[in-house]
C-alpha cells in the first residue's frame, strides 16, 4: 500500500483511461503499452500482489492438505529439477540476456530482429526436447542423489511427480520468450497477470486435483498454471509484430552474441536453484517436514523481493538497456540511484516488520487442517531468520539488470560461482555443528530440537550466502561504472533506519496487546491493524525526516 500511495497521479490517470475508454476491448486493454517506469512498477506491483496474496492462499491450501509431511516433502522436491533445467536452458538468458540485443537490432532492422526472435525460440524449443529425453531415462539416479534421505516408495513418487512437472518447463521456457518481447515494448500488463493465472491453475489442482489423485493433483495444476502463464503473453507479442516461423540458425551474429551473454547467465541464474538443491539434499536426512517447512518459509521470504524488487528491476530495465546504448552514461547512473533508493525505502521496513510478526505472519497463512502448532514455531522462526537478507534480495535485482545492462554477464556469473561453494559448505557446517546453536535458539526463538534447530541452521546458512553475494554485486558493480551517488545513498539509508526504528517501536507496543490466538479472524484483525500502524509510524517519521519518496506521496 506504501508503494502504491508513493506512486503520481498521473500513474492512476493512465490506468483508468485504459479501463474506461475502452471497457468492452479486452484484447486492447491486454496488449496496452506502459511507457513510465512508475506505471510499468505500479501495474507489476498490484498484479504482483494479487498473484502473492493467491500464491500465499496456495501455500495454505497446501499446508492444510498436506501438513509437514512426506508428501510436502515430495511435492517441493519434484520442483528442484525442473527448475535447475529451466534455468539452464531458459531463465538463464532469455528476458535479460536477449533483451538488449533485440533492442539493438529492433533499432536498425526490424525484419532483422524478428529473424533473431525465432532463431532463438526454436533453438530453446529443440534444447528442451533434448533435455527431456535424457531427463525421462535419467530421472530415478537424480532422485536418488537429490534426496538419499527418502525411502524408496517416497523416492519412486518423487520421480513421477517430477516427470509431470518437468511438463511446465516447456511452457514457461517459450513465455519466457514472450516476456523479453513485451519488455521492450513496455506492455507490461499480460506479463503481469501470467503468475496470477499460474497460481490459479495451481490452486485448482489442490482444490479439485488433489481429493482424487493426491499430491499429484497439485502437481497436474502446476501444469496447467504454466500453460496459461503462456497462452496469456501471446497475444501482447503478436500486436506488437511477431509471428512465428520455424527457422533456426546458429550462425547468425546475434545469436553468436547472445550465447557469449547467455552462457555466463546460465550460471548465475541457476546458481539460487544450485543452492536450493542442496538445501534440499541436506534436509531430505533432517527428518519428515524439513524440506517443507523450508520452503513454506522460504516462499514466505520472496513475497517483498516479488512485490518490490523484481517490479522496480522489470520496470527500468529496458530503460538502462536503451540508456546504456545511447551512451547516454550520466542519465543511467541517476536512473539507477533513483529506483535503489526506492527499493531500499521499502524494503528496509518490511524487512524488519516481517521479522517482528513473523510467528503472527505464519499462524495466520499457514495454521490449518494438518498444520499443526510446532510446525507454526519452526516456520515462522526459520521466516524470522529470513530478515537477514530481505533488503540485499530485493535491491539484488536492480544491480544485476544494471550489469545486464552492459551486456556484461561475466561478473555475476563469478560471484555466483562463489555462491554455489559459499553456500554448499556453509549449509554443511550448519547441520554438522547444529548442537553448539541449541542454547541460541532456544533464547531467540524458544527452539531447543536438534532436529528443528538443524533446519534453522540451514536457513541462517542459506541467508547468509545470499547476504555475502548481494555484497560481491555491489562493490562490483559500484567498480564497473563509477559513482552512482553512495554518499547519498548513505544518507538516505540513515534515514530509513532511523523512521524504521520509530516503525518497530510501534509494533511493539501493539505486540504487548496482541491477545493469545483465538481466531483466523482476530489473528488476521489485528496483523491488519498492526501493518496500519507501522505505515502511518513510517511515514511521519519519513516525513519529519525529509526522505525523498515520502515527499513524492504528497507532491501534487
Amino acid at each position: 500500500m506504501v508503494l502504491c500511495q508513493g506512486l503520481k497521479y498521473g500513474v492512476y490517470c493512465e490506468i483508468i483511461a485504459i479501463l474506461i475508454f475502452k471497457p468492452m476491448d479486452f484484447n486492447e486493454i491486454l496488449n496496452s503499452k506502459q511507457s513510465r517506469i512508475k506505471t510499468a512498477t505500479f501495474i507489476m506491483v498490484v498484479s504482483v500482489l494479487i498473484s502473492r496474496v493467491l500464491g500465499l492462499l496456495r501455500d495454505r491450501f497446501l499446508a492444510g492438505y498436506f501438513g509437514a509431511s512426506i508428501d510436502l516433502d515430495i511435492y517441493f522436491t519434484a520442483f528442484r529439477i525442473p527448475d535447475l533445467v529451466y534455468s539452464i536452458i531458459f531463465a538463464g538468458g532469455i528476458t535479460v540476456s536477449f533483451l538488449p540485443i533485440f533492442s539493438e537490432y529492433f533499432k536498425k532492422d526490424k525484419e532483422e530482429a524478428w529473424k533473431v526472435v525465432n532463431y532463438v525460440l526454436n533453438i530453446f524449443f529443440v534444447s528442451y526436447f533434448v533435455f527431456l529425453i535424457l531427463f525421462i531415462i535419467f530421472t530415478p539416479q537424480l532422485i536418488s542423489y537429490l534426496a538419499p534421505g527418502f525411502d524408496v516408495s517416497a523416492q519412486a513418487t518423487t520421480v513421477d511427480l517430477t516427470r509431470l512437472v518437468f511438463m511446465s518447463v516447456l511452457f514457461f521456457g517459450m513465455s519466457s520468450v514472450m516476456t523479453a518481447l513485451l519488455n521492450y515494448f513496455n506492455n507490461f500488463l499480460a506479463y503481469s497477470i501470467a503468475p496470477i493465472l499460474y497460481n490459479l491453475g495451481i490452486i485448482f489442482g489442490i482444490i479439485f486435483l488433489s481429493p482424487y489423485f493426491g499430491i499429484f493433483g497439485a502437481g497436474i495444476g502446476v501444469v496447467l498454471g504454466s500453460l496459461l502463464y503462456f497462452l496469456v503473453q501471446i497475444p501482447g507479442a503478436v500486436s506488437n509484430g511477431f509471428r512465428y516461423r520455424p527457422i533456426i540458425s546458429f550462425n547468425h551474429k546475434a545469436i553468436k552474441d547472445f550465447f557469449n551473454m547467455v552462457g555466463p547467465r546460465i550460471i548465475s541464474s541457476s546458481s539460487v536453484q544450485f543452492g536450493m538443491a542442496v538445501v534440499t539434499l541436506i534436509a531430505s536426512g533432517i527428518g519428515t517436514g524439513a524440506i517443507a517447512v523450508f520452503n513454506l518459509s522460504n516462499n514466505l521470504r520472496y513475497l517483498p523481493v516479488g512485490v518490490i524488487g523484481i517490479p522496480f528491476a522489470t520496470a527500468v530495465f529496458p530503460a538502462l538497456s536503451k540508456l546504456w546504448v545511447d551512451e547516454n552514461r550520466k542519465e543511467f547512473l541517476n536512473k539507477f540511484r533513483s529506483v535503489f533508493n526506492s527499493v531500499l525505502y521499502f524494503s528496509f521496513p518490511v524487512g524488519v516488520l516481517i521479522f517482528l510478526l513473523r510467528e503472527q505472519i505464519v499462524r495466520i497463512i499457514f495454521q490449518t487442517g494438518s498444520f499443526g502448532s510446532e510446525a507454526v514455531s519452526i516456520t515462522a522462526a526459520c521466516l524470522g531468520l529470513y530478515f537477514l537478507s530481505t533488503v540485499a534480495q530485493c535491491l539484488g535485482p536492480i544491480i544485476l539488470r544494471g550489469f545486464f545492462s552492459l551486456k556484461d554477464s561475466k561478473t555475476p556469473t563469478i560471484i555466483a560461482l562463489f555462491f554455489v561453494v559459499f553456500n554448499s559448505i556453509a549449509c554443511y557446517l550448519s547441520v554438522f555443528y547444529a548442537n553448539y546453536f541449541v542454547n541460541i535458539s532456544q533464547m531467540i526463538f524458544g527452539i531447543s530440537d536438534l532436529s528443528q534447530v538443524k533446519v534453522l541452521g540451514l536457513v541462517f546458512a542459506f541467508n547468509l550466502s545470499l547476504f555475502i553475494e548481494f555484497i560481491l554485486l555491489l562493490l562490483l558493480f559500484y567498480r564497473k561504472v563509477g559513482d552512482f551517488g553512495i554518499k547519498v545513498i548513505s544518507i538516505y539509508l540513515v534515514k530509513i533506519v532511523l523512521a524504521t526504528i520509530a516503525m518497530s517501536i510501534g509494533i511493539m507496543f501493539v505486540l504487548r496487546f496482541w491477545p493469545s490466538s483465538l481466531s483466523f479472524i482476530y489473528d488476521l484483525a489485528w496483523f491488519c491493524f498492526a501493518c496500519f500502524v507501522a505505515v502511518i509510524v513510517y511515514i511521519v517519521f519519513s516525513y519529519i525526516l525529509r526522505i525523498e519518496e515520502v515527499k513524492k506521496m504528497f507532491r501534487k
